[in-house]
């Protein structure tokens, strides 16, 4: 084994090695509004469910190293609007993903530099990806900074799932995740994977 100590490794280099150990991560693709309405789009791989009743999700913001100003869109716009829109990225909508990874300047619209048509949400204000497979309409419950790191945290209660019929499995409840096709992230800056083989494990 080979052993490494945060605090003795250069400075981004334990942030590449937590993200190819916990991999894949899923990718939330977050759309908020601004309290003057404007719209923004951008994507986020620490993201997860953490509680299932009420059902809700979280995913991490850093903060700007370089540039100004150092608070995201997407964190400023929850601060005001506490509202998000969160999207699941699936095979067909990957490329459009990375058009919207890119930290483009306040105001630019990211669904049209992404040519994403859009629809209005139902329970929220920011928008919906329209043609996107499953979509949470989210309420923010709580913005947590992460002591000693420059992310924060945003904790969102779902208020309305989006899901396209053909991936609904009623019978369960449950969504096909395997025809969802999910892309997910891996530890190097352009490694992506999609879901490999099903398998099942226990009686249920």
């Amino acid at each position: 084994m080979i052993s490494f100590v945060p605090e003795e490794m250069e400075p981004r280099a334990p942030y590449h090695l937590l993200t190819s150990i916990v991999a894949p991560r899923p990718i939330a693709w977050v759309s908020t509004i601004s309290k003057d309405g404007k719209p923004n789009l951008a994507p986020y791989s620490f993201f997860n469910a953490v509680a299932g009743f009420p059902p809700t999700i979280m995913f991490s913001v850093s903060y700007r190293q370089t540039k100004e100003p150092k608070e995201k869109d997407t964190l400023r716009n929850v601060r005001e609007v506490k509202e998000f829109v969160c999207h699941i990225v699936d095979e067909t909508m990957a490329n459009a993903m990375i058009e919207t990874a890119v930290d483009l300047p306040y105001g630019v619209n990211e669904f049209e530099v992404a040519k994403l048509n859009t629809i209005s949400a139902t329970d929220v204000q920011p928008l919906r990806i329209a043609d996107a497979a499953v979509a949470m309409e989210c309420q923010v419950t709580q913005i947590v900074p992460v002591e000693g790191a420059t992310n924060v945290m945003v904790l969102g209660r779902v208020l309305r799932f989006h899901v396209r019929e053909d991936l609904y499995r009623p019978e369960m409840g449950l969504v096909d995740t395997v025809r969802m096709k999910p892309i997910t992230r891996l530890g190097g800056a352009v490694e992506y994977t999609k879901i490999g083989e099903l398998f099942f494990l226990g009686n249920h």
